[in-house]
């Protein structure tokens, strides 16, 4: 079933477990993650960035898929715009029919962020439309910037910020990044930061750089408050290895029997986020519903 974010997200919120919002740019990908849920049992979050939409995953083409594939499985399926910046690009999201919007505009300072995120959350609210903002700033893993704390979102601040904004949800920042960490490194978290902010504001809480950040810490996460878990350069790296590998083995394989495999080669990996997030089987806590 295809549903809004914000239906997934309360419940995890009330039960205190994590959902997986996986990205993915085209039809293997989104049938591997959704069948990852579906085996799983677990509710599931779709994930385009705002450039992965621009230069490839085409919002017309991907939300009906999408639509398609949800409506045929008992487990709810969310499509959220990812960090979503330029307003175009946005209200193309909006009328193609996604059930979240993520308004990223943690670049700005303060005030243009709270300006910014009210736009978009009067837009998206008329419709039903679920949104996530962020403050602090998540930043890149090759530039290590995730260990710089003064990006770190402030607990007091996000409270002033959520009862400004009214977002549905709250990305944080606490010390994972986006991309690749270098290798055999984990990021540290702070783990206070998270417990903070669920206290005073109740509200669910994003945690963005879910790749190679650690099942511990993950696991750690979820415990503190975290109800969504972003995973996209594990799943594309797996897939990109994946395709490398096999082809070493067989260059002359099926073009169709590749897809295959690789849809399920994205479906394992998923699976394995779904299994450490807490979600498995909580698709049972969900009634029919369609957005």
């Amino acid at each position: 079933m295809y549903v809004s974010m914000k239906y997934i997200l309360d419940d995890a919120n009330k039960n205190n477990y994590g959902v997986i919002a996986a990205n993915v740019i085209n039809l293997e990908l989104a049938r591997g993650v959704i069948n990852a849920a579906v085996e799983e049992n677990a509710p599931i979050i779709i994930n385009i960035g705002q450039g992965q939409m621009h230069k490839h995953a085409s919002p017309d083409i991907m939300c009906d898929m999408i639509k398609t594939l949800a409506i045929k499985t008992h487990v709810p399926v969310a499509l959220n715009l990812d960090h979503g910046s330029d307003f175009n690009r946005i209200t193309d999201a909006f009328r193609n029919g996604f059930s979240s919007i993520m308004i990223d505009a943690s670049q700005y300072p303060y005030d243009e962020n709270v300006n910014i995120t009210k736009k978009v959350v009067k837009l998206a609210h008329s419709q039903g439309v679920t949104v996530e903002a962020e403050l602090g700033h998540v930043g890149q893993a090759n530039t290590f910037d995730n260990k710089n704390k003064t990006l770190y979102t402030d607990p007091a601040e996000a409270v002033k910020f959520l009862k400004d904004t009214k977002a549905d949800a709250l990305a944080v920042a606490v010390g994972t990044a986006h991309g690749s960490y270098p290798k055999d490194l984990k990021p540290e978290l702070n783990f206070n930061i998270i417990s903070d902010i669920k206290k005073y504001t109740k509200i669910p809480l994003v945690l963005h750089g879910g790749s190679g950040s650690g099942s511990e810490n993950i696991k750690n996460a979820v415990k503190c408050g975290i109800n969504k878990i972003n995973v996209c350069t594990d799943t594309f790296n797996s897939c990109r290895n994946f395709l490398k590998e096999r082809l070493m083995e067989n260059p002359e394989i099926d073009f169709l029997s590749l897809m295959i495999e690789l849809e399920n080669a994205a479906k394992e990996t998923i699976r394995s986020y779904i299994k450490i997030s807490g979600s498995c089987n909580k698709a049972n806590n969900f009634s029919y519903y369609e957005y």
